[in-house]
């Protein structure tokens, strides 16, 4: 789309636009300086907790985390590789391609990102001032700004 044809609301000049785009960056790095301090208060990156997430709900394959973390397959090899060897996640072959590694999180990878998590409070007192309704409407706000494919958003409306 040319940038005439682009709705006013879009135009990130436009001055509403700018602010929004702005409060999401600020939101963003609050939540990620957050997310490093409770990660690394356990020995752990933010791409070690991040992974430890996403294990959460069972083994995965090392290229759909890599997917999944947004880096090259190669960059997950020494992640698991270092987290292997503390005993976070195991490696095994996958029963049905023995030539695909599923990592699986360990009962100490799922407390150490259950630490991490429990910890993370950037969001819990502003949240926690909003109303259910203003949260409900938030939730929903964000839901339809999510991009298409987002694992985990299930956009509405």
């Amino acid at each position: 789309m040319n940038p005439a044809e682009r709705p006013a609301g879009l135009d990130r000049r436009d001055p509403l636009t700018a602010q929004v785009l702005e409060l999401f960056w600020m939101v963003s790095q609050a939540f990620f300086d957050n997310y490093d301090q409770a990660a690394a208060r356990h020995d752990l990156t933010r791409m070690q907790a991040f992974m430890l997430a996403h294990l959460l709900s069972g083994p995965k394959p090392m290229r759909s985390l890599a997917g999944h973390l947004k880096c090259e397959p190669s960059n997950i090899t020494g992640l698991v590789d270092r987290m292997e060897a503390r005993g976070l996640v195991t490696r095994e072959p996958d029963p049905e391609d023995r030539r695909v590694k599923n990592i699986t999180a360990t009962e100490l990878g799922r407390a150490s990102f259950e630490a991490v998590w429990s910890e993370l409070t950037f969001a819990a007192e502003p949240l926690g001032a909003l109303s259910g309704q203003e949260r409900e409407t938030l939730r929903d706000l964000l839901l339809r700004v999510v991009p298409t494919g987002v694992e985990g958003a299930t956009p509405k409306g």
